[in-house]
C-alpha cells in the first residue's frame, strides 16, 4: 500500500502521542502508587529502576532489530509494550505489590525504549523528505500527549478514581489508536539489506562510536533528557515532598510542566529553522538550568509551579533538535540517530534510583542538583550540533 507522506506524517503524529498519554497517566499517579505500595522514597526508586532497566533493554537492542526489520515492526511492539505495562502497574497498584509495578514500568520502558528509537528513526526520515525541521513537532504530539495524561490524571486523582481502572481504560485507548496508524508507516526504512549493509555495519558502526562530535551531541541528548525524565518521574514527588503541595495539586504542576513541553516543540521548529540547532539548543539548556535552580532553591509554591513552565520549555527541544543534528551530522543517518538516541536513554537507566538515592538522603529537592549540572554543561557542548542548515533537504 502506497501512503502520501501527508498521511505518513499524521501518523507518526499519533504514533508520538500514545506513549506521551501513557506515561503522564502512570506519573500522575505516582503519589497514590506510592501510597498504595507503602513505599518510602528510597524504595520508590526501586519501583522505577525496572523502568531504566526496560529502557535500557529496548534502547540496546533497538539499533539491530531496525537494521534487520525496519522501523515499523519495532514500532508496533514497542507501543504494545507500552499498552501492556499501563495496564500491569494498575494490578501491581492495587494488589500493593511492588515487583509487579516494577514489571509494568519494565514494560513500558521496553516499549518506548525500543519503539522510540525507531520512531525517531522514521520521524528523522520524514523530516528529510519534508525538508524542514518536523521533529520538534512530533516530540510536541509526545508531550501532547503527556498533557492530555496528565489533565486526567489530575482530574481523577481529585476525584479517588482508582489508579487500576485508570490505567486499564489507557491501555485500552492506545491499542485503539495504534491498530489503524501503524498501516501508514512504511516498511523497510532503517532496515540494511544484502551484503552492502553488512559491509556498512562492520565499517560505519564502530567509526560513529568514534566521532567526537557525535559524542557531543548524544551528550547533550543525555543532559536535557535527563531533565524531561526526572520531571516524569519526580515531579509531582518534588511538589508534594518538597514544596507541600497535596497531590491533587502536584499532578497539576506535572500538567504545567507537560504543557510548556508541548508549546516549546509545537513553535520551536521555527526558531530552529530561523536561528539553528545550535542555538535553539543553547537557549534550551539556558531556560531549562534557571527553572530547575528556581526549584530547588526558592521555597515558595508560586515561585516553584512558575519555574516548572520554565523547566518544561527548556526542556522541550532538546531531544528531537539533537536527533536532528545527529542524524544530519554524516552518513548513515539511521545508524546516527540510533546511537544519539542511545546515549541520550541512558538518563532513564541513571536518573530514577540516582534521584531516589540521594532524595532519600538529601531531600528531592537538593538531589535535583544533579539534573543542574548536566543541563548546564550540556548548554557548553551546544556547538557541536552547528550545522550550515538547521534543517536538510531530500
Amino acid at each position: 500500500m502506497t501512503v502520501s507522506l501527508g498521511r505518513r506524517r499524521t501518523a507518526t503524529f499519533a504514533l508520538f502521542f500514545l506513549p506521551g498519554l501513557a506515561m503522564a497517566s502512570w506519573v500522575t499517579r505516582t503519589p497514590d502508587v506510592r501510597d498504595l505500595l507503602g513505599a518510602s522514597t528510597g524504595r520508590m526508586g526501586l519501583v522505577l529502576f525496572g523502568l531504566s532497566v526496560g529502557s535500557m533493554a529496548g534502547i540496546l537492542c533497538s539499533g539491530p532489530l531496525v537494521a534487520r526489520w525496519g522501523a515499523r515492526p519495532l514500532i508496533a511492539a514497542g507501543t504494545l509494550a507500552t499498552a501492556a505495562g499501563s495496564g500491569v502497574i494498575g494490578l501491581g497498584a492495587a494488589a500493593g505489590t511492588d515487583a509487579v509495578v516494577a514489571l509494568g514500568l519494565g514494560l513500558i520502558g521496553l516499549g518506548m525504549g525500543g519503539g522510540e528509537v525507531a520512531l525517531n528513526i522514521e520521524g528523522a526520515e520524514v523530516e528529510r523528505l519534508l525538508g524542514r525541521s518536523t521533529l520538534p513537532a512530533m516530540h510536541g504530539f509526545y508531550s501532547l500527549g503527556t498533557v492530555v495524561g496528565a489533565i486526567a490524571g489530575m482530574v481523577l486523582t481529585a476525584v479517588s478514581f482508582p489508579v487500576g481502572w485508570h490505567l486499564a481504560v489507557v491501555t485500552a485507548l492506545v491499542l485503539a489508536v495504534l491498530v489503524p496508524t501503524i498501516r501508514c508507516v512504511p516498511a523497510g526504512v532503517g532496515r540494511r539489506t544484502g551484503d552492502g549493509g553488512a559491509h556498512a555495519r562492520a565499517s560505519a558502526g564502530p567509526a560513529v562510536w568514534r566521532e567526537p562530535r557525535l559524542l557531543l551531541i548524544g551528550g547533550i541528548i543525555l543532559a536535557l533528557a535527563m531533565a524531561e525524565g526526572t520531571a516524569n518521574d519526580w515531579l509531582p514527588l518534588v511538589m508534594v515532598d518538597g514544596h507541600g503541595f497535596d497531590p491533587a495539586l502536584g499532578s497539576a504542576v506535572y500538567a504545567v510542566f507537560a504543557a510548556s513541553m508541548t508549546l516549546g516543540r509545537f513553535v520551536g521548529g521555527r526558531f530552529v529553522d530561523r536561528y539553528g540547532r545550535a542555538a535553539a539548543l543553547c537557549a534550551s539548556a539556558v531556560v531549562g538550568a534557571v527553572g530547575i535552580a528556581l526549584v530547588i532553591l526558592v521555597d515558595n509554591q508560586a515561585v516553584a509551579a512558575t519555574a516548572a513552565v520554565l523547566w518544561g520549555i527548556g526542556a522541550s527541544l532538546g531531544f528531537p533538535v539533537a536527533l536532528s543534528a545527529a542524524g544530519d551530522s554524516g552518513d548513515n543517518s539511521a545508524a546516527r540517530v540510533s546511537l544519539a538516541a542511545t546515549l541520550g536513554y541512558v538518563a532513564f537507566l541513571v536518573g530514577p534510583p540516582s534521584l531516589g538515592h540521594l532524595g532519600e538522603r538529601f531531600g528531592l529537592r537538593n538531589a535535583l542538583f544533579l539534573v543542574l549540572i548536566l543541563v548546564v554543561a550540556a548548554s557548553f557542548a551546544t556547538p557541536a550540533a552547528r550545522t550550515a542548515h538547521p534543517a536538510r533537504t531530500s
